[in-house]
């Protein structure tokens, strides 16, 4: 049995985490641009700079756009539903909860796209362990919504609305994930991704002028620093989850465990980062439940494979 090299497992494992903090930020950018700016304009420049900054990457390679041509369905499938619904639905949600909250809920993503592969995808069935964790994890959305109140005042209906739109989210982004699942394509990842955020993001762009929304204007130094700082970040991380990925004897299952890191990071940052945000007890408990649930999917997900242990 052929195994990597101590060194190469260490690199792969540094740079997967170092991947999951550049991603854990990202709340923390949200927050801050939605202080200054619609949810669907800012998301949608975003997309479009991420989009371009992965132009170098696949450029040098010439893509074949008559493969492109062929894979127009896909494309417009995948940036539909996991960019412009996705972000579109993370962003306005992301305005209504504190980031914290957010991060916590869109980390439990995981568990939602396996009960929706469970159900719509073939040969995807979910486990009774992983039907526990599942469980775990509702029981965390359920505290935190209840610890929202919003039945005591408009700003608790507000944030229990959030977290709805932040639910939704996630089955849209498991219903993407199954719907494209069948679809077979030999186009460059890179390239691929460039073009369906890109795509995305001038759908979003359109939905902010259609809402009467408008991103025009000056805007202070905060949003143009979040504003860079997410498009980085979003074309960084990918680019290192790529190389990770098509390195010889890494696996998608065990190289995705450390994805648990990115909610729990992704809270530890908002309340560090964002002003007038600090834990409360009952958010504390809803929040644990949910990590702890994503934790123990991500296990023994990887245990029930073949060589995942």
């Amino acid at each position: 049995m052929n195994r990597a090299p101590l060194h190469a497992i260490s690199s792969t494992s540094l740079w997967a985490v170092c991947a999951c903090l550049l991603w854990s930020t990202a709340f923390v950018g949200v927050k801050t641009g939605l202080r200054y700016s619609d949810p669907f304009s800012f998301a949608g420049i975003r997309f479009i700079l991420a989009g371009l900054l992965l132009v170098p990457f696949w450029w040098r390679r010439r893509p074949d756009w008559q493969r492109f041509s062929a894979n127009t369905r896909i494309i417009l499938l995948v940036s539909f539903f996991q960019t412009f619904l996705v972000y579109g639905l993370f962003y306005l949600g992301m305005t209504m909860v504190p980031g914290a909250i957010g991060a916590i809920l869109i980390g439990a993503s995981p568990l939602t796209a396996a009960v929706i592969a469970h159900y719509l995808g073939k040969n995807d069935n979910m486990t009774g362990r992983s039907g526990m964790a599942l469980l775990l994890g509702m029981a965390g959305v359920a505290v935190l919504s209840i610890n929202s109140r919003p039945w005591v005042s408009p700003a608790g209906l507000r944030e229990f609305v959030g977290i709805v739109l932040l639910f939704f989210c996630t089955v849209a982004s498991g219903l993407g994930n199954v719907l494209v699942a069948g679809e077979r394509s030999d186009m460059d990842p890179v390239f691929f991704n460039s073009v369906q955020i890109f795509l995305g993001g001038i759908c979003l762009l359109i939905t902010a002028r259609c809402l009467g929304y408008s991103c025009h204007g000056s805007y202070p130094l905060a949003w143009y620093l979040a504003l860079v700082w997410l498009s980085l970040l979003s074309a960084a991380a990918f680019s290192i989850w790529f190389i990770l990925l098509k390195r010889p004897g890494v696996r998608v299952s065990s190289l995705n465990v450390w994805k648990f890191l990115i909610p729990v990071f992704g809270a530890v940052f908002s309340w560090l980062l964002l002003p007038g945000e600090s834990p409360r007890l009952a958010s504390l408990a809803g929040m644990f439940l949910v990590a702890v649930s994503i934790l123990l999917y991500s296990f023994w997900e990887r245990s029930s494979k073949p060589g995942g242990r």
